[in-house]
């Protein structure tokens, strides 16, 4: 009975230093993803993101070329280009397992796995869109683009009203104003 307790100490032992290996390489790993960033830029260089190895957004850089566009069509920029930041995680996390633990366990290829999931690929670009029919303003400068506004016709004119007599206060009985029937002001 005494070899089978020396071979079960081998053999705990050998458990022990693989799983110590193992968390070796994991752990190199971990360093190596931790200081790993990915970043897109938008095709007219006007949106720049930068997400880190989570995928949480670290950078934003938005240039004075995006002024001229609406501030919709900037966001839908920015969310985009995170989405196609975060999808390139999973091709980095792959060549990290591949230089550091491996990616033939099992282990390997779930965590791989869950990092597809958490960040599928992006839909594709859309297509552009027509162009936004002009924006109304009113400027001064803007109205030489205006057409001339058809002249108002006034109004046709009104009869003349007869004239009214004048109206004069009628003096109440406890009307003590007496001013002498004169003017106040002389």
């Amino acid at each position: 009975m005494p070899d089978s307790i020396d071979a079960s100490d081998v053999m705990i032992d050998n458990w022990t230093k693989r799983l110590e290996e193992n968390a070796a390489r994991y752990q190199a790993l971990a360093d190596r993803m931790q200081g790993q960033s990915v970043t897109e830029r938008s095709k007219d260089g006007s949106v720049q993101v930068t997400v880190d190895s989570r995928g949480l957004l670290k950078n934003l850089v938005i240039t004075e070329a995006a002024a001229g566009k609406r501030m919709a069509e900037v966001s839908a920029q920015v969310m985009q280009l995170v989405q196609r930041a975060q999808a390139r995680i999973p091709e980095l996390l792959q060549q990290a397992m591949a230089e550091t633990t491996g990616t033939g366990d099992q282990a390997a290829a779930e965590i791989i796995r869950e990092a597809q999931s958490t960040f599928p690929e992006p839909p594709p670009d859309p297509e552009p869109a027509s162009p936004e029919p002009p924006v109304r303003r009113f400027l001064p400068e803007d109205t030489e683009e205006q057409p001339p506004a058809a002249p108002r016709t006034p109004p046709p004119p009104q009869p003349p009203r007869p004239p009214q007599p004048p109206r004069h206060r009628r003096r109440a009985d406890n009307d003590d104003d007496d001013f002498f029937g004169g003017p106040i002001l002389s």
